[in-house]
């Protein structure tokens, strides 16, 4: 007997986000085949070795694929946060932004794409590449010598779609094997705001902008709200791109420099521009995104990536950080 998953208040507020069709009979099990989602991404066990507490484990996976491709899982999560805005217990104050890198079972390997999804990816790859400078000799730029050795060109084709696959996937290389990168907006009670996730080998800087462009607030009345007060991020962050970008916002940067830009700077004189200063009390409280991000983990679904789809695993993290809320939300009255 497995332990249940779901108190009643929380099953409360999670009912409503559920669709169902619009004919024939309310499923009677719809409670246990959440739960049994939960406990998936919980345990990060297979969906065959399911309890039968949940139902049939093929049942529990279709519903979810299902949900999944709903929406269901992110409009929980931004349900969830609107309900705590409406109480007043969002904090905008102060918004931390952090990434941190999962590992990929050898499972989430060989997601499979439709021949006419791979052919699209092959000719942008192949418009990239015809686009992209080229050096040396008229030899050495004709696809580096492959047109009079078909099984070398062929050869080089396969490794192509492989690297495509990958991509499509949002798994990247390593020294540890193929892992994914997750980037996190956190406000202060260590609660997700935003997710948005990358292969491994992704930069922190570059998604910066898109993970504060994807911040959505909404409260009881009026537009919601996308621009906190201040943003908090590690010297990862520090660029001139950020910088403008939450200056433009009127949003005040809580990052601080680092020793090679600012030497730069320096060298520079009066034309380096002003020295970067941040607010090192407040920046003390980058902590809570750290903290966000083991209490994402502590599911091992999470912290080890098992889907292949990035959609699958995407949606295991807007159900995480929903219960996240929901558990705050269900302690409190409102």
């Amino acid at each position: 007997m497995t332990r249940v998953q779901l108190t009643d208040a929380e099953w409360e507020f999670i009912g409503p986000y559920l669709p169902i069709g619009e004919y024939g009979p309310y499923p009677e099990r719809l409670r246990q085949q959440f739960e049994g989602v939960i406990w998936r991404f919980r345990t990060g066990g297979q969906w065959r070795e399911m309890p039968a507490e949940f139902g049939a484990w093929s049942t529990v996976s279709n519903r979810f694929r299902q949900w999944r491709d709903a929406g269901v899982f992110e409009a929980l999560l931004e349900g969830a946060i609107a309900e705590a805005a409406r109480r007043g217990e969002v904090d905008l104050s102060l918004v931390s932004v952090d990434s941190t890198t999962v590992r990929a079972h050898h499972d989430a390997a060989g997601m499979h794409l439709r021949p006419d999804a791979l052919a699209a990816l092959e000719k942008a790859a192949d418009e990239a590449e015809k686009a992209r400078p080229k050096r040396g000799g008229p030899e050495e730029q004709d696809g580096q010598c492959t047109a009079n050795d078909p099984e070398r060109e062929e050869r080089r084709r396969a490794r192509r779609r492989r690297k495509l696959r990958l991509k499509a996937a949002l798994l990247g290389r390593s020294r540890g094997g193929q892992t994914s990168k997750i980037h996190v907006a956190g406000e202060r009670k260590c609660r997700p705001l935003v997710f948005v996730l990358t292969e491994g080998q992704a930069a922190d800087s570059p998604q910066f902008i898109p993970v504060l462009k994807k911040l959505r607030v909404r409260g009881p009345v009026g537009r919601p709200r996308t621009r906190p007060d201040a943003v908090a991020g590690d010297k990862a962050y520090s660029s001139r791109g950020n910088r403008a970008h939450l200056r433009q916002r009127a949003i005040k940067a809580v990052i601080p420099e680092k020793k090679d830009q600012a030497a730069n700077r320096t060298k520079k004189g009066s034309r380096g521009g002003r020295p970067v200063s941040h607010d090192a009390d407040l920046y003390k409280e980058r902590n809570t995104v750290e903290r966000l991000i083991n209490k994402l983990k502590a599911w091992r679904g999470i912290a080890t990536r098992y889907d292949k789809t990035p959609a699958s695993y995407l949606a295991g993290l807007h159900l995480r950080g929903a219960m996240i809320w929901i558990k705050d939300l269900s302690r409190t009255t409102p």
